[in-house]
């Protein structure tokens, strides 16, 4: 929501501690999101059959058939008998302040799901394990573990609420970490470990650097730098780091070197930067390869293009 006015206006310093205020919005969005349907969403676009894994509510409906029609298993979303599906409600004011409210809802039931039966007809690739429910997030971890199954961690914005322990425990035997710079700087913090004891635990990392690009390392892994896909105009950064992952997971689950994808990660990025809300911008097929390939090079364009002949309109 937006709000033409300014917070500052209406909070009095001596009365903090009895706020009771109500702001007149002149402006109302209402955006699909959370950061499993965001990959997916990039995935199933990128011609893929992603398994998107987590609690809802009942109101998921609406939701659940924009996902399929654009592609994405939903078979492995339970649904709440009584939570309503996690929200975040944002109002901003004409100074970009804003007062929030996250409501975590069905979430919290994500600690009820197996894995191992989801993968009873058809192996699983990779599972991506991103920031959800806590407990939900440690029995996926240890669930990949004992069964052997790869997965990619990705604890995001759980990491400010995860302790030491909690942060190893999600990251310990992961054959992808993905974070941003500050998370990362946060992951060493918080776990102990300097950057070269978190790569003995890892198979590789990849760390976003905003406008400088994407870096990625290993014992294994050649270091490398990325840079970004120039963006014809910022719109909204909400999901940009989602559209990287989907990029990067598909170039991965393609056969494609490291290298090549994340520099599919990075144009598809940047197509989300591009437009307002996270799911909300259009692949064209050659339009994307003209866009990677100005970058990277035409070689780069080429090796990418055979896997795009199930692009999704």
């Amino acid at each position: 929501m937006t709000f033409d006015g300014l917070f500052a206006d209406s909070l009095l310093k001596e009365q903090l501690e009895k706020v009771s205020l109500s702001f007149l919005v002149s402006d109302l969005q209402i955006r699909r999101g959370g950061v499993a349907p965001n990959i997916v969403f990039g995935l199933a676009n990128l011609g893929l059959r992603p398994l998107l894994v987590g609690a809802a509510g009942e109101d998921f409906a609406e939701y659940r058939s924009w996902l399929e029609r654009h592609g994405v298993d939903c078979s492995g979303v339970r649904i709440s008998e009584l939570q309503h599906t996690a929200r975040f409600v944002c109002t901003t004011d004409a100074d970009h302040a804003q007062i929030a409210s996250f409501y975590p809802g069905a979430m919290s039931e994500a600690r009820e799901i197996e894995l191992g039966p989801l993968g009873a007809v058809e192996p699983l690739d990779l599972v991506l394990i991103g920031a959800n429910d806590p407990e939900g997030m440690t029995r996926h971890t240890e669930e990949c573990r004992a069964r052997g199954i790869p997965f990619a961690a990705d604890p995001s914005q759980q990491l400010a609420w995860s302790d030491g322990a909690m942060i190893r425990q999600y990251i310990d035997g992961a054959k992808y970490l993905f974070s941003n710079h500050y998370e990362a700087g946060l992951i060493e913090q918080k776990s102990g470990w300097s950057h070269a004891e978190v790569l003995d635990h890892v198979g590789m990392r990849i760390t976003t650097h905003g406008e400088k690009g994407v870096f990625i390392d290993g014992h294994d892994v050649e270091e490398l730098h990325v840079p970004v896909v120039p963006a014809e105009k910022l719109a909204d950064p909400t999901g940009v780091g989602d559209g990287f992952r989907a990029g990067f997971l598909a170039g991965i689950a393609w056969g494609l070197s490291p290298l090549a994808s994340a520099q599919i990660g990075c144009t598809l990025a940047t197509l989300v930067i591009e437009t307002v809300g996270t799911q909300e911008y259009e692949l064209g097929q050659a339009a994307f390869l003209k866009r990677l390939g100005a970058v990277y090079g035409d070689t780069a364009a080429a090796d990418v293009e055979p896997h795009l002949r199930a692009f999704r309109p």
